[in-house]
């Protein structure tokens, strides 16, 4: 695994080439271009504020609702459009990987990268929002860049898994969308985490989106320290499943070109 890690960090001018090109490819022929990074979130915003703030009254620890909403929404949707366009990597980039070798997972890290162009452009309505709502950020919020590369590396970890399995077995591309759908309901986007009833809380922090988006929420809006042990056990979770997940993904790489 040693080796195979520094033959991408030899490709890491590749990775980046594949980042661009992805860039330019999502927003080609587009009128609003980079705008949409910032619509998904913001629409969904707006209907989270109506029906979960205005109809169900679900509390937001003491803040706008909207900007409670968003600040869960756009980290959320980094990881999702990560994980369905991740999962596509390989199948979609099937001309290449047939015809020339290189480390194949530097199409899963361009992915991520271009993401994460979408989310920093989504971050900087989050900082009109905080000066709109006159949120004061702290020193805490120095806790996010942690939280991004936990978050990143699930979202790899996850990606390693379901772009291999897309590979042979095509059925991943159509419920992968549904599942994040899902996913996004079991974890803290749409309510706080005190919500979550104490029974069912030890299950539901296995999950390692749920310690990650309560602590985006924790340190950008109400100044506090993230959940160190549950931010614990998702930085084990995750490490597990990158280690599991990219040996998976560097043993099914063999069979890429003639399977696809």
């Amino acid at each position: 695994m040693r080796a195979q890690l520094a033959e991408f960090w030899e490709h890491k001018d590749l990775t980046l080439s594949f980042a661009v090109r992805d860039i330019k490819a999502r927003y080609k022929q587009t009128a609003l271009g980079a705008a949409w990074a910032i619509l998904q979130p913001l629409s969904l915003m707006v209907a989270f504020t109506l029906v979960f703030s205005r109809f169900a009254q679900v509390p937001s620890d003491g803040v706008p609702y909207p900007i409670f909403s968003y600040s869960g929404l756009i980290f959320w949707t980094f990881f999702a459009t990560a994980v369905s366009q991740g999962t596509a990597a390989i199948v979609a980039n099937s001309n290449l990987v047939r015809k020339i070798y290189f480390p194949r997972e530097t199409l899963l890290v361009s992915i991520l990268l271009a993401a994460g162009l979408d989310l920093s452009i989504a971050a900087a309505i989050l900082a009109v929002m905080l000066a709109y709502y006159q949120v004061a950020v702290s020193w805490t919020v120095l806790w996010v860049p942690v939280l991004l590369v936990i978050q990143t590396l699930f979202a790899l970890a996850v990606i390693c898994i379901t772009s291999a399995i897309h590979v042979s077995l095509r059925d991943i591309g159509h419920g992968i969308p549904l599942l994040l759908q899902l996913s996004m309901f079991v974890t803290p986007i749409a309510y706080p985490l005190k919500v979550v009833p104490a029974s069912l809380l030890p299950i539901y922090m296995l999950n390692p989106m749920t310690p990650i988006i309560d602590g985006y929420r924790r340190t950008i809006l109400l100044g506090q320290s993230p959940d160190v042990h549950g931010l614990l056990v998702a930085s084990v979770v995750t490490l597990v499943v990158l280690t599991i997940g990219y040996w998976f993904f560097k043993r099914a790489e063999a069979t890429f070109a003639d399977v696809i």
